[in-house]
């Protein structure tokens, strides 16, 4: 059911990344904000001023009892492995679950029974497009997207036979300030080391949405006050998608830069990697919330952003 996002005490797991600290800075305006990350990833820097932090890891159970308290209304949890190429599959897949189970567990302990989870667009696997939440059957080609469809699994059974309220969000590529290990950052940091040569991977035509990612907080909020459902699934997108040597002339543009650009090959950039990507945002639509950006302008505005980050620290 709708939760107005007004006075309230709020958890973020992994609050310290990308999408997780720029949502903690937009909830702090109105309720007490609790952000629990490892920092593994993300840095205590994006951690919001004004934000309670715990230094936690989810895959602990005493850590997760620290974090997750009963005087909770909502837990948004965003921890997790992110990178759909990570060098050690098997530990992405047993611990993205193990997080989310043990946060589950301790959410039941301590009867807190709304939870925000972040999916992705990766569960479709090589789906038709756009690609509407109901699609079935799920065969994810990644053990990223097979880690985060048994989360999904985690988070129905515990809507389903334990009274939970659920709002899952399915992402396409969410990009921004502060990003790293993203194919913008990436095109950025690799002109700075040489600005006449521009490697990308695959065949550059690999063509998927971006949403900017304060369009996402504002998507994942508009959500949570408004679905009327225990288990409310939502894609978070645009209309539009852009090609991967879309972005490298984007980027390039932004740099100032006219590099040569030089292929690796092949139709994808790594295995699991689902080359072509645009989900359905009718039902997202339906519920009153339109991004105001297409692809193009959210990886433009990602690229300004990040290029003068990137370039201080180069410097």
């Amino acid at each position: 059911m709708s939760l107005e996002l007004s006075d309230k005490r709020v958890l973020v797991t992994g609050g310290a990344g990308l999408v997780g600290s720029h949502l903690a800075a937009r909830l702090a305006e109105d309720n007490h904000v609790v952000v629990a990350d490892d920092l593994s990833k993300g840095t205590r820097e994006r951690v919001p001023d004004g934000v309670e932090f715990v230094r936690a890891d989810m895959t602990d159970p005493d850590e997760v009892a620290e974090a997750v308290t009963e005087d909770l209304d909502i837990v948004f949890h965003f921890a997790a492995y992110t990178d759909t190429n990570y060098s050690n599959p098997r530990q992405l897949f047993e611990e993205n679950t193990e997080m989310t189970y043990n946060v589950l567990e301790r959410m039941q302990d301590v009867g807190v029974t709304n939870i925000a989870f972040t999916s992705s667009s990766t569960v479709y696997g090589e789906a038709p497009r756009p690609t509407p939440e109901d699609y079935a059957p799920l065969e994810p080609i990644s053990i990223y997207g097979s880690s985060k469809l048994a989360d999904e699994g985690l988070l129905s059974t515990f809507a389903h036979s334990y009274d939970f309220t659920v709002y899952m969000y399915r992402f396409a590529n969410i990009v921004g300030p502060k990003q790293r290990g993203n194919v913008i950052p990436d095109f950025i940091e690799k002109l700075l080391e040489d600005p006449e040569t521009l490697e990308i991977l695959g065949d550059g035509r690999q063509e998927k949405s971006y949403l900017h990612v304060e369009n996402c907080i504002d998507a994942m909020c508009h959500v949570v006050e408004h679905a009327d459902r225990d288990f409310n699934v939502y894609n978070l997108g645009t209309r539009t998608t852009t090609s991967v040597t879309t972005i490298a002339n984007i980027v390039s543009d932004v740099m100032g830069l006219d590099p040569d650009y030089e292929y690796t090959g092949g139709d994808r950039g790594w295995t699991g990697d689902v080359p072509k990507m645009r989900l359905s945002i009718e039902k997202l639509s339906a519920l009153g919330w339109e991004p105001d950006n297409s692809s193009d302008d959210a990886v433009r505005r990602a690229a300004e952003e990040l290029s003068d980050e990137l370039r201080a620290e180069y410097e």
